[in-house]
């Protein structure tokens, strides 16, 4: 009885031990893709230093002196651009912040007149700029008047973070396996955000404008006819020679 069981438990014991191992692999194999999910997650500069769209400020200084009021031509145009860039990208209204018990403080009233006159030139409406008085920290200085509205920005960052050593280490895993440190990639998002037009082209494409139909129709009518859909140049044109880097 007895060595009839011997057999019987030897057989039970490599089975299990088969089974042991089967489960070790497995189980191998599924933290080594986690691991790699995760390096992946960490190794896409895209997610580590991601585009936001957010709300941000844009604003204009005019300075004015104690002894002049109104605004000189170069203040003017600044005045005017900012008018123009509001109508395409303001989401609120223009806030004017006017320094009062500054030495130029009379001669600033009078040149937010002016302002306000070129603003609603520019487009701004009158209900959408609003005044406020703002007292200097050192009143000896020559304050400005700030002009400011939000708007519609994309932005990434900061850079410059460097929690781990670049360095040849033994102890280092940046450097022994060949991963992208934490700071690489995020001046180009930076630079990218700063750089984009409209903020929301980096979420969604524009929308299509309409086909241009009788440059289509032209097209169509001579694939009908057998002809070529090619632009014909005269051989004048063809002869020509470019004057690029003469």
């Amino acid at each position: 009885m007895t060595h009839t069981a011997q057999p019987g438990r030897r057989h039970l014991l490599r089975l299990s031990g088969a089974l042991i191992g089967l489960s070790t692999i497995l189980g191998g194999c599924h933290t080594a893709s986690e691991d790699y999910l995760a390096s992946g997650a960490a190794d896409d500069y895209r997610l580590r230093h991601p585009i936001a769209i957010t709300e941000a400020t844009k604003t204009t200084v005019v300075f004015v002196g104690h002894g002049r009021g109104g605004l000189t031509a170069t203040q003017r145009d600044d005045v005017m651009g900012l008018a123009r860039t509001w109508v395409r990208e303001g989401t609120g209204g223009v806030l004017a912040e006017v320094p009062v018990d500054s030495p130029n403080a009379r001669a600033a009233a009078a040149t937010m007149g002016e302002i306000r006159s070129v603003l609603m030139a520019g487009g701004v409406p009158a209900n959408g700029i609003a005044t406020r008085p703002y007292r200097p920290a050192n009143p000896q200085e020559l304050t400005p008047i700030r002009l400011s509205y939000t708007r519609i920005a994309a932005t990434a960052g900061p850079c410059g973070t460097w929690p781990d050593d670049l360095g040849p280490n033994i102890d280092n895993p940046l450097y022994n396996e060949n991963k992208q440190y934490y700071n690489f990639g995020c001046a180009t998002q930076r630079n990218l955000a700063a750089m984009v037009a409209n903020p929301s082209d980096l979420v969604q494409p524009r929308s299509e404008t309409p086909a241009y139909t009788m440059r289509r129709t032209e097209g169509f009518e001579k694939y009908r006819q057998g002809n070529s859909t090619a632009t014909a140049y005269p051989e004048g044109e063809k002869a020509k020679l470019s004057d690029v880097g003469k």
